[in-house]
């Protein structure tokens, strides 16, 4: 199976799982997503959906000996991903793909200084000579609105923003083609999260990169995505334009998750919950996964698994009662 031209990612019914001396856990379940070059694609969902398992599947870096790729595929730039070599991995790793980590403090090694680190990046892939990638660190650090001169500093030495600016330094050190950013506010007070992401709106303009935007925030999947994918127990449930998806969700889950947002006008409400807990990936429900937390479930949802189906041109909805949510929402 070929990749599509235009699309710089797909990932196609994949399936990742965890085995342990005990219990195995099934991480993703026949997950299927694209981004088109120079596009933001939004992935949300709750802590342990499966979001940063996709992120290291597209860099083949899913933990083993534990965690491994049992099916599927995964295409970049037309390329497959899981049949490259070691060689070709590293070479694309920092270069054409790179990611920004969730903690910019365990992110960046403590003993170099950052424009060593940022310069590492430099001579691996663009083979220049330490002075001069140290210059074009320096320049990088201008870039993301932190002094030049800051180069010969420790992590230890900047705030928590700071530290995730070093961290999109590097990662845009190489021009890459696909920045992956797996929760990268998630540390950081609101004022800050709202310069970062500035930044990187500005930065992906500047660049033309594509984006994976990795987090649970749906503010911020409104802020810089074109098109959202919504994850749960490993699977993708809603997909589409961030528009169609935020005011028109068909799926419960989805549902729940924007009844859960607190609003600045009008009268004072209760949040909405979703009842239930997150399943369990070691012991998911048959069917549906999400079915035993879900208000619209009929029986069909208890058995078979629902297919991804299309509600309109850019709308895609994995359930078995889409009337019933209407009615109902």
């Amino acid at each position: 199976m070929l990749a599509t031209p235009d699309k710089i990612l797909e990932i196609k019914d994949l399936h990742v799982k965890f085995e342990t001396g005990r219990s195995t856990a099934y991480a993703l379940n026949g997950v299927n997503l694209s981004i088109n070059r120079g596009e933001a694609l939004g992935l949300v969902g709750e802590s342990g959906a499966g979001k940063t398992t996709t992120a290291l599947s597209v860099l083949n870096l899913v933990p083993q000996p534990a965690g491994k790729i049992t099916k599927g595929e995964i295409y970049f730039e037309g390329k497959s991903v899981l049949d490259m070599k070691t060689k070709e991995l590293m070479d694309m790793r920092g270069d054409k793909v790179a990611m920004i980590f969730q903690n910019p403090l365990t992110s960046l090694n403590p003993v170099f200084t950052v424009g060593e680190q940022i310069a590492m990046v430099l001579r691996k892939h663009k083979k220049l000579k330490r002075k001069v990638a140290l210059q074009e660190a320096s320049k990088l650090l201008e870039v993301v609105g932190i002094p030049g001169s800051r180069i010969h500093d420790f992590p230890h030495q900047f705030s928590g923003g700071m530290r995730q600016r070093v961290g999109i330094a590097a990662a845009l050190a190489c021009d890459p083609s696909l920045l992956i950013a797996d929760e990268p506010t998630t540390a950081l007070d609101v004022t800050i999260q709202a310069q970062i992401l500035e930044l990187m709106k500005e930065l992906l303009r500047k660049y033309d990169s594509s984006l994976l935007m990795i987090t649970h925030n749906l503010g911020i999947i409104a802020e810089i995505c074109q098109r959202v994918a919504v994850m749960y127990a490993g699977s993708i449930v809603e997909y589409g334009t961030v528009r169609e998806v935020f005011f028109n969700p068909r799926h419960r889950y989805t549902v729940g998750l924007f009844g859960s947002i607190p609003k600045l006008t009008g009268p004072r409400e209760r949040l909405a919950n979703i009842p239930g807990q997150v399943v369990n990936p070691e012991n998911l429900p048959t069917g549906c996964a999400f079915h035993p937390r879900c208000e619209w479930c009929v029986d069909a949802c208890k058995i078979q698994s629902p297919e991804m189906i299309q509600v309109s041109e850019n709308h895609f909805v994995a359930c078995h009662n889409m009337a019933g949510g209407n009615q109902n929402d």
